[in-house]
């Protein structure tokens, strides 16, 4: 019913920038928080950043100044910009939506299919 798709993946050099999109499709009735997680090899999942309705953000501290998470709510999509990258950020990145299908649901979270994000040193 509700679908994640992501892009701007791709492979950067250290210091350089890019950014992800994720567009949510399908039945949406509200959305109460957008994320971006990443898993790099060997590790566990780590929430990246959020922004919730209101425009509230938060960070994980090792992008704080760096990544900056935002969203166009008409488009159900939300991106995140990530300047000065390291080599540690190589990880696959992963968008959630915890969001409504209709006015009965309860949120329940989707999630993008990954793309990868690869900082050469």
């Amino acid at each position: 019913q509700v679908q994640l798709v992501e892009s701007g993946g791709g492979l950067v050099q250290a210091g350089g920038s890019l950014r992800l999109s994720c567009a949510a499709s399908g039945r949406i009735f509200s959305i109460n928080a957008m994320s971006w997680y990443r898993q790099a090899p060997g590790k566990q999942r780590e929430l990246v950043a959020t922004i919730i309705s209101g425009g509230h953000t938060n960070y994980v501290d090792s992008v704080k100044g760096r990544f900056t998470i935002s969203a166009d709510n008409a488009k159900n999509t939300v991106y995140l910009q990530m300047n000065s990258l390291k080599p540690e950020d190589t990880a696959v990145y992963y968008c959630a939506f915890s969001l409504r299908t209709s006015f009965i649901s309860s949120h329940n979270d989707y999630w993008g299919q990954g793309t990868q994000v690869t900082v050469s040193s």
